[in-house]
């Protein structure tokens, strides 16, 4: 009798234990499995939310297909549960469930780009950072000067001030993130390109080197004519001779200009026009790149003193007035 139920014992240890090792196998399966998605889906962890939160949710939305095996894994293994991050994060076809949400607790989040061109203006960066997705408008509605008061630089004219580049963010950053970011950027470029300026220069601190670098970026894309640019605004400078450069006349009208730049705009008299007024406008009118940074503080050496568009993205460059007015001839009045 008594080994009758011994061996009845023993064999439900044994069933008990096979069904474990089943149901362990099962679990496990479960929390593998491939999520049930056909394409990315996003997901946004927001602030305080916590495991248990996210779980549902995503199995609401059908992104996992049952949420007691990750419930089950908090219970007997709750180490293995990460601490959740902000964020938003893009959740693929090929996941389980226990990868979704180690995923979750990762820096892997989604971010997104945001190119500001060389050459753009201020208000040019702020129009693309209004309507850049899931980028927190903190600064719509509001002046430059309370945009600058935001970044500490209250005193500060805008213009120039800010690197064109791609900048990256994530859901949950905000306009003033990228702006800070470009502007901590573009001082730290110009410091360092100051620092490697030529000795004979006609500017006197790194901000006229930004404002010729904006004037130089503004005339020309073609990365072989920056320095010659650089070298004759040097050259019309020491000899006395206004600048005359066209990009400055149309940030002087502002809203006015339409495309196109007539005499009576070449005479008006406005801060920044360089046909009237002696040497650089007050400000920049532009943000330079680096290469137009460097350009400013080291123009090249030579003769020549005008430049003409050739209407191909270079110029036409001549030493005298003569060959200057040949060359608009041939470039400009002819067209």
């Amino acid at each position: 009798m008594l080994k009758r139920l011994g061996f009845a014992l023993l064999l439900l240890a044994v069933l008990g234990a096979a069904a474990a090792a089943g149901g362990y196998v099962y679990w496990q399966s479960r929390l593998n499995a491939p999520v049930p998605i056909d394409e990315p889906t996003l997901y946004y962890v927001a602030p305080g939310a916590g495991f248990n939160q996210a779980v549902a949710e995503l199995d609401e939305r059908g992104v996992i297909e049952e949420s007691w095996p990750l419930r089950l894994l908090a219970r007997v293994s709750p180490q293995e549960v990460p601490r959740l991050r902000v964020g938003e994060y893009r959740i693929t076809p090929e996941m389980s469930a226990l990868d979704v949400m180690r995923l979750l607790g990762s820096n892997d989040v989604v971010t997104y780009a945001l190119t500001i061109p060389e050459g753009w203006t201020f208000a040019q960066m702020r129009a693309r950072l209004d309507s850049a997705e899931k980028l927190d408008n903190v600064t719509a509605g509001i002046s430059d000067a309370e945009v600058m008061g935001l970044l500490g630089r209250e005193d500060t004219y805008p213009e120039g001030w800010f690197f064109p580049d791609t900048y990256r963010y994530h859901l949950g950053m905000s306009d003033v993130d990228i702006l800070r970011q470009s502007l901590t950027r573009m001082e730290r470029i110009l410091d360092e390109v100051w620092a490697q300026r030529d000795d004979d220069l006609t500017i006197e601190t790194p901000y006229e080197a930004l404002i010729m670098a904006s004037l130089i970026e503004r005339e020309t894309g073609a990365p072989e004519e920056r320095r010659e640019i650089a070298g004759v605004f040097k050259r019309r400078m020491e000899q006395g001779m206004r600048l005359q450069t066209d990009p400055t006349v149309i940030y002087g009208m502002g809203e006015r200009y339409d495309g196109r730049i007539t005499y009576a705009d070449l005479r008006e008299a406005t801060p920044y026009n360089t046909y009237v007024i002696d040497g650089m406008p007050p400000t920049p009118i532009a943000m330079p790149g680096e290469a137009s940074l460097e350009a400013a503080v080291k123009p090249l050496p030579g003769d020549t003193l005008y430049f003409v568009s050739k209407g191909d993205g270079t110029h036409h460059f001549s030493r005298t007035l003569r060959e200057h007015n040949n060359a608009v001839n041939r470039y400009i009045r002819n067209q």
